[in-house]
């Protein structure tokens, strides 16, 4: 099957995950440890919320990393557990400092949506991002025109100044796939993303001659499914499916709406996401096929 990715076996949680994770990586690591330490205690998570003084909707978004675990709260916690070793302790506090640290991401609070936040923090961490686009090229392989094409069209009535910052970090997104350490970038491009003229014959011009040269990088594959593909299997909203080098991290599926996302990391929900996924990518023409479909809709806008 020319798209399927094989998985390497599921890895062991640890406790200190590598150096220079993001603190949204740090934060879903440090949620799970949590969960799990509270587990092996035999204590619910009312007792937990009890020992720190707050809700256990609280505790809930601290264990799946949705909120920054406090220091104080951190050590509280682990004595409850019955964490005793001074130096476990400490290294727990330290990776907790580290998660609630803000990312360069945070520069663009005015213009990043609190559910998009997760998103941008993930990418930074993650050893390879596949994803699925039904309407536009994704954000990490737009051309600044393009982008502000997308933007405007969904933020029509808001000024000129925060279009630019929007634009902006997109771009800054995609610094991500310059590094040494690049994530492999795999991607599911629908048919009709190529025959959407956004922003105009110019505009798609230079995006699809873009989208061709950053598919000679070895760490990104561009896949086109075509219609008779997608009516038959398609997940309907965008997904992008992250997975991490560093331990304790599970996989993490992203799913866009209208308005909002949905992040999900528990495996019977990744596995299901993953299959559809490798489902489209297996019934799509192979990425060199692709490049060549990729070709063609760049001569129609010539």
């Amino acid at each position: 099957m020319p798209g399927t990715e094989p998985l390497p076996p599921l890895r062991k949680q640890a406790l200190a995950p590598v150096a220079g994770a993001s603190p949204t990586a740090l934060r879903i690591v440090l949620g799970a440890q949590l969960r799990r330490m509270r587990g092996e205690a035999g204590l619910t998570p009312e007792a937990a919320a009890s020992r720190i003084r707050c809700s256990t909707a609280k505790i809930s978004r601290m264990e799946t990393g949705h909120s920054p675990c406090k220091e104080r709260d951190a050590v509280d916690l682990l004595a409850l557990y019955g964490v005793t070793d001074p130096g476990r302790t400490a290294e727990f506090v330290d990776l907790v400092r580290r998660a609630g640290q803000r990312g360069w991401w945070r520069n663009y609070a005015d213009v990043l949506p609190d559910w998009f936040e997760p998103l941008v923090g993930l990418e930074e961490a993650a050893a390879s991002i596949r994803t699925y686009e039904g309407h536009y090229i994704p954000g990490l392989l737009q051309t600044a025109d393009y982008a502000y094409a997308v933007v405007r069209s969904g933020h029509a009535l808001e000024s000129e100044e925060v279009t630019r910052r929007r634009v902006e970090l997109r771009l800054k997104r995609q610094e991500l796939l310059r590094r040494p350490d690049a994530p492999k970038l795999w991607v599911l491009l629908d048919e009709a993303v190529l025959l959407r003229p956004t922003g105009g014959a110019d505009v798609m011009r230079e995006q699809l001659a873009h989208l061709l040269d950053m598919t000679e990088q070895p760490h990104v594959i561009v896949q086109v499914a075509p219609f008779d593909v997608t009516a038959h299997t398609s997940p309907g909203n965008g997904i992008t499916y992250l997975r991490f080098a560093m331990e304790g991290l599970p996989d993490v599926a992203y799913i866009e709406h209208l308005t909002n996302a949905t992040s999900v990391n528990k495996q019977e929900s990744t596995d299901e996401y993953r299959w559809i996924l490798d489902s489209l990518s297996a019934q799509s023409p192979s990425p060199v096929e692709s490049r060549d479909l990729l070709r063609q809709a760049l001569a129609r806008y010539s």
